[in-house]
């Protein structure tokens, strides 16, 4: 009888991997947004900042910073989900989802404040995906933005062809 993997070293290997994913795309970086991963699930942090407000007069986030924002949380929960076998299995993450497009829907001004945001794919097929993203701010139940994205699937490794 194998014995299971200690605890320590799969949330090691997952946190490693979740780490690759982000720090492959600079723009993450830059905008400072955070992924708190629990299992398979990840929300995705805005840290507030004032070079984020596009409306000092309201103050209002600015609405590309919303949607660069969303994007970035349905890219890297797409390619998580996508991935995920891979990872467990101790592979390198392969390349990421590309954006075919992606709708915003602004449902209420973005306080100065920290923002959060969690993807749920709705369709993910070997060439295309589709998913969902909702963002809050102080009140999960009070959404700020929401989003649809469709996306060009990559090959990943394991596919038919690699």
């Amino acid at each position: 009888m194998t014995r299971p993997e200690p605890v320590h070293l799969v949330k090691d290997r997952r946190d490693s991997a979740l780490r690759q994913l982000v720090e492959g795309v600079p723009y993450i970086g830059f905008l400072g947004i955070r992924f708190d991963r629990r299992g398979d699930e990840l929300t995705a942090h805005l840290p507030y900042e004032d070079s984020l407000i596009g409306n000092p007069a309201l103050p209002a986030l600015h609405g590309g910073a919303t949607a660069a924002f969303l994007e970035v949380a349905a890219i890297i929960e797409l390619a998580w989900s996508a991935q995920w076998p891979a990872m467990e299995a101790g592979q390198a993450v392969g390349p990421l989802p590309k954006t075919i497009d992606f709708t915003v829907d602004f449902l209420r001004t973005g306080l100065p404040r920290d923002a959060y945001a969690r993807a749920r794919v709705v369709r993910s097929g070997r060439l295309y995906a589709s998913v969902h993203v909702e963002a809050w701010q102080d009140n999960r139940a009070r959404l700020y933005a929401q989003a649809t994205g469709h996306f060009l699937m990559p090959p990943f490794a394991g596919d038919a062809g690699e």
